[in-house]
């Protein structure tokens, strides 16, 4: 069995982040991963999310807390694509700067947001071990879990990962060169 084999049967083993890492994300400002967040969503919206499905989303506040990791994502889906919800930025439990609460907070662990991910954990599994919590709108929560769930994801390959793969694909990118 090669690297590729291993890492193809390879889980994701049961971890916790430290408490200090919780703490330092806790203070530091929640845009900057938010960004990240609603840039990659973004990126899948109307290609791999159907917006149309998304549509009861339009304008609610979500926020994705990261309990192990100290961070609180909050953002909403607006006419033209996922943003930062206002006022969300303070890392204060997903409350904005006014204490408005969002409408659908979902929380998990790293790890499990990692393995759903990843495809090796599904939603209801999580839900049903208390490991991922909904809290807010039910309909809402119930929504995004079944587009998530009706979605299907690419299968993460690891041999494209391949150091020889990737700066092949590079090469390609930049074009030929002029020696």
């Amino acid at each position: 069995m090669d690297l590729i084999d291993t890492l193809r049967r390879a889980r994701i083993p049961q971890f916790t982040l430290p408490r200090i890492v919780g703490a330092v994300h806790e203070r530091l400002p929640q845009l900057p991963p938010t960004l990240a967040l609603v840039t990659a969503l973004n990126l899948a919206l109307g290609r791999i999310l159907p917006r149309e499905a998304l549509q009861p989303l339009t304008g609610k506040r979500v926020c994705l807390r990261v309990t192990d990791g100290g961070l609180n994502l909050l953002f909403t889906l607006t006419e033209q694509g996922f943003r930062p919800a206002a006022g969300g930025n303070s890392g204060n439990g997903g409350n904005s700067d006014d204490g408005a609460k969002p409408d659908l907070m979902i929380s998990a662990k790293s790890r499990d947001f990692l393995a759903l991910a990843l495809r090796e954990e599904d939603p209801d599994t999580l839900f049903f071990s208390r490991r991922l919590l909904m809290e807010g709108d039910t309909d809402l929560g119930l929504l995004v879990k079944n587009t998530l769930d009706a979605i299907d994801w690419p299968r993460l390959d690891p041999a494209a990962l391949h150091p020889f793969r990737l700066l092949a694909a590079l090469r390609l990118r930049l074009g030929p060169s002029n020696r």
